[in-house]
C-alpha cells in the first residue's frame, strides 16, 4: 500500500464537473457522477472506463456491492441492479426515471433527454456489454412516454 501521498492516477472522461464518487466494497471499482447527469464506472487498478450511464449525485454502493444508488432529477432516486451473469449494471425504473426527467416535463425536453441517452448508449458509440440493455431500456421508456402522450390527446 502506498503511503507517500503521491498521485496514483487521474481519471478523465466526464464533460462536466464531477460532483460525487463512490468506491465499490471490493475496492476495485469507482463510480463517479457529473453535473450533466452521467455516471461512469472505472477500474481503479487500471483507470479503464467500464460503464457509462445516466444518473446524478449522490452515489453509494450497497454493502455487498450488488446495487448502486444514485440521485435522479427532481427528488427521484435511481437504483441500479448489478446483473449477476455479466456483472454489468442494468436500468430499472419508470419511464421518467430512466430518461432522467420529471413526469410533467415538456415533450420536446423528453425527446432531447431520449436523444442524449441514445447517443450515450448507441452500440456505434458505446460497445460495453451493458450498452445494449441500456439502449433497450431507454427505447422502451421513450415508447412508454409516447404511448402515454398519445392516450392523453
Amino acid at each position: 500500500m502506498r503511503r507517500s501521498g503521491e498521485l496514483i492516477r487521474t481519471l478523465t472522461g466526464h464533460l462536466k464537473a464531477v460532483l460525487s464518487v463512490a468506491i465499490h466494497p471490493n475496492g476495485n471499482t469507482l463510480a463517479s457522477s457529473s453535473k450533466d447527469g452521467i455516471i461512469k464506472l472505472w477500474n481503479l487498478q487500471t483507470g479503464e472506463l467500464l460503464e457509462t450511464f445516466s444518473g446524478f449525485s449522490p452515489l453509494i454502493f450497497s454493502s455487498d456491492g450488488d446495487i448502486l444508488i444514485s440521485g435522479g432529477k427532481s427528488g427521484t432516486i435511481k437504483i441500479w441492479e448489478q446483473v449477476q451473469t455479466t456483472k454489468n449494471l442494468s436500468i430499472i425504473g419508470e419511464w421518467w426515471e430512466i430518461l432522467g426527467v420529471n413526469t410533467n416535463t415538456h415533450p420536446d425536453d423528453v425527446k432531447l433527454a431520449y436523444r442524449r441517452l441514445a447517443r450515450l448508449y448507441h452500440p456505434d458509440i458505446n460497445n460495453s456489454e451493458s450498452a445494449k440493455a441500456a439502449m433497450q431500456a431507454v427505447n422502451q421508456a421513450y415508447h412508454n412516454f409516447q404511448t402515454l402522450v398519445n392516450v392523453e390527446k
